[in-house]
């Protein structure tokens, strides 16, 4: 997987187009990402207890990787992400700016 915790993303599909945020948690098994204030719904949580009272709750669910592209921390812009050879080392690179990730 190409997106990992603590990147930018932004989204390309579905209702919450053209946001962005911080990843929170990435999710390899079932292919999805956890964006940070995006694909927010409203949960209502009854209060089971005498003392507890009743709410509604925002939860963030997860998105299909399919539907996020890496933001480049140089050119801030959503690329395309490839994998290259330095040191022995494979690092990520952005293929618009071609800078190392």
């Amino acid at each position: 997987m190409k997106i990992k915790k603590n990147d930018e993303a932004k989204i390309v599909r579905g209702k919450d187009k053209g946001k962005s945020g911080k990843v929170l948690q990435v999710f390899q098994k079932e292919d999805t990402v956890l964006v940070e204030g995006v694909n927010e719904f409203k949960r209502h949580r009854k209060g089971n207890m005498q003392g507890q009272r009743s709410e509604i709750v925002t939860i963030t669910k997860p998105l299909p990787v399919a539907n996020v592209m890496l933001l480049c921390p140089k050119c801030h812009e959503p690329a395309r992400v490839g994998y290259k050879f330095e040191k022995d080392k494979k690092v990520r690179y952005c293929k618009k700016c071609d800078m190392t990730i």
